[in-house]
Order: structure tokens, then C-alpha cells, then sequence
């Protein structure tokens, strides 16, 4: 299964930040439904195409 990887993010971030959750948001209301999932080998926040 592959997916279109719009963006990414450490997981690691600064506590109470949410970069990527805030990125798929900002995609979303442009049109461009987007979604956050974990990608555990590289430890990373993936913003990922939404499936509709």
C-alpha cells in the first residue's frame, strides 16, 4: 500500500506542540483532505493524503 506523503514531522517535538496535526488541518480546509499517521521506523509524523 502506498500513500501520497504530503508533508512530515519529528515526533519529537516541543511538548504541546502538534505540527503535523496542524499542517493536515490547514490542508484540509483548502481543499485537500489530509490525515497524520505514525510511520514508527523513522519515527516520524506523516501528513498523508486522506482515502475518501
Amino acid at each position: 500500500m502506498s500513500r501520497d506523503i504530503l508533508d512530515h514531522f519529528p515526533a519529537g517535538g516541543p511538548r504541546g506542540s502538534r505540527p503535523a496535526e496542524e499542517k493536515a488541518q490547514q490542508l484540509t480546509s483548502q481543499g485537500q483532505p489530509a490525515k497524520v499517521v505514525m510511520d514508527l521506523p523513522s519515527d516520524r509524523f506523516l501528513v498523508v493524503r486522506a482515502e475518501s
